[in-house]
């Protein structure tokens, strides 16, 4: 099976809210990101073969991939775009807690822009280990 390939969604203006969220948290907490990475990682590899626990179904098509390093529970929430997948929107959660369902409707808006638009909502920078 080929890889899938991954996109980060980008609003009208450019800004790619994951990504930066991923540069971010790249500081903040870097066993963090590092295990975000490693599950994009997975994804890019697996697409829509990868399972729980590593992802999971939400609703109306968007689905969350889990990521965690000690107490924090890291979700990525992400559609698929035929081959492609369009990353959304994150949420960081207590274990046991669920997505904020905000959260899940920012992501389904988003999908919904994506649809109608692929080219202006899709930022393909790729992410960039600067450690």
């Amino acid at each position: 099976m080929p890889k899938t390939r991954l996109v980060f969604y980008q609003e009208c203006q450019g800004h790619a809210p994951v990504y930066s969220w991923l540069r971010d948290l790249q500081t903040r907490d870097p066993k963090g990101w590092a295990s975000c990475i490693a599950k994009i990682e997975l994804l890019e590899e697996f697409g829509y073969e990868l399972r729980r626990p590593a992802v999971d179904t939400l609703r109306d098509g968007v689905y969350e991939l889990r990521a965690k390093h000690q107490s924090v529970q890291y979700r990525i929430l992400y559609f698929f775009h035929g081959q492609n997948i369009a990353i959304l929107a994150h949420a960081v959660v207590k274990k046991g807690s669920a997505v904020d369902p905000s959260q899940i409707e920012k992501a389904i808006e988003r999908k919904l822009k994506f649809k109608l638009n692929p080219a202006s909502h899709t930022f393909t920078q790729e992410i960039e280990d600067n450690g």
